[in-house]
């Protein structure tokens, strides 16, 4: 993922952290709770043990998940993501403002993390992904590789956004196409198939 001779955005999160209001959480304990439950040859999404998992089986594929929930504007999501199983070349991570366009199309922005330690935002619109926090994902200490767990927090407010993992800002970036629309999670792979990610502790928070 990415170019590994690329200059990390990692620094230290000195940011204020103002009060947040908790609007919505999922512990995935109740799979009646709004998240998608498909088995769509080659991947799926699904509940099982307290948890909801996007699995994927083929390289190039990008899977998301959304429940229909109404959320405001500016939102603060957290969760814990953890690679189950499969290749460390994938990324993962939680959208925001996630909507269709007229033509039926998915646009949403991204919050994604690699197993082999990569970290970026981006804007999924027209069919096409672009990385808005530099030219493509950037490595980063921040993660734990491998088959671990992360928590990842992403900020939408106004047209600012950011990605923190496990405490860590990782990427920044400034962007005013979409002003609405529901949060999601998501997994994908690159040239390797197969993988296996958990999420859990989702909270979605009004800064």
């Amino acid at each position: 993922v990415g170019n590994p001779l690329a200059s990390s955005t990692e620094e230290p999160s000195n940011l204020p952290q103002p009060s947040a209001k908790t609007i919505r959480s999922d512990d995935f304990s109740d799979p009646n709770s709004g998240w998608p439950e498909e088995d769509l040859d080659p991947d799926s999404s699904y509940y099982e043990d307290g948890a909801y998992y996007i699995e994927l089986h083929e390289p190039q594929m990008d899977v998301w998940a959304h429940p229909d929930w109404e959320l405001p504007r500016n939102l603060r999501i957290e969760v814990d993501a953890t690679k189950v199983s499969g290749t460390d070349d994938n990324d993962f991570g939680v959208i925001c403002r996630y909507s269709k366009d007229d033509n039926n199309v998915a646009r949403y922005y991204f919050f994604v993390i690699s197993s082999d330690g990569y970290a970026g935002i981006g804007l999924a619109q027209s069919q096409k992904l672009s990385i808005l926090s530099g030219e493509q994902l950037e490595p980063t200490d921040a993660i734990h590789q491998g088959d671990a767990t992360n928590h990842i927090r992403a900020d939408c407010v106004g047209n600012k956004l950011a990605l923190f993992v496990n405490g860590t800002l990782v990427a920044k970036a400034t962007d005013d196409t979409l002003s609405e629309g529901t949060i999601g999670l998501l997994a994908g792979t690159y040239d390797e198939p197969n993988v296996k990610i958990m999420f859990d502790n989702l909270f979605v928070y009004k800064p």
